[in-house]
């Protein structure tokens, strides 16, 4: 009775396991370096040149207003032993007021310098998403994992869909 229950304990499984393996045989699988495909795409350096220009201007005006500040510093120190005291005093305060002013746009540049570049590469992102999945959907793969700890050459789909973003980056921008 026992070798009965047993036999047919294994023969069950062994039919419930056999579509299982014939269906994974046929699965076809890609693998995709996301990290690779944000840094790589020309979407990226586009995007990356785009903040800078758009920030330049304030990047610029920070570094004026820093190297007046050091000079007024600098000037205050060389200066202040021979100053009238009032002199000095309403040097010192206007030159803290000025460095508090400086760090107070420097937090600003820096927020929104921060904004504009999640924003940017949310927008990146979504694009290098709907470029892995228009390729799997074209080479007709199942399932695609994006950074695998060990992937196959033969699986990996990254520089395939680095073609397919820098051929898009190429493209003429749709009005």
């Amino acid at each position: 009775m026992r070798i009965k229950t047993t036999l047919l304990a294994f023969l069950t499984l062994a039919a419930v396991s056999m579509p299982l393996t014939a269906a994974q045989a046929q699965t076809k699988i890609g693998v995709v370096n996301v990290a690779r495909l944000l840094q790589e795409a020309p979407q990226a350096q586009a995007a990356s040149q785009a903040l800078e220009s758009e920030f330049a201007a304030r990047k610029r005006d920070l570094q004026n207003m820093e190297r007046d500040l050091k000079a007024r510093e600098e000037k205050l120190q060389k200066d202040g032993a021979t100053m009238a005291e009032a002199d000095r005093r309403n040097q010192e305060k206007a030159l803290r007021d000025g460095q508090r002013e400086f760090a107070r746009k420097q937090n600003e540049f820096m927020e929104d310098l921060n904004v504009r570049r999640n924003e940017a590469l949310g927008q990146l992102q979504r694009s290098v998403l709907q470029e892995v999945q228009s390729y799997a959907k074209t080479a007709g793969l199942d399932l695609v994992i994006a950074d695998a700890l060990f992937a196959s050459p033969s699986i990996d789909i990254t520089g395939q869909v680095l073609s397919a973003l820098q051929a898009k980056g190429r493209a003429p921008a749709k009005p």
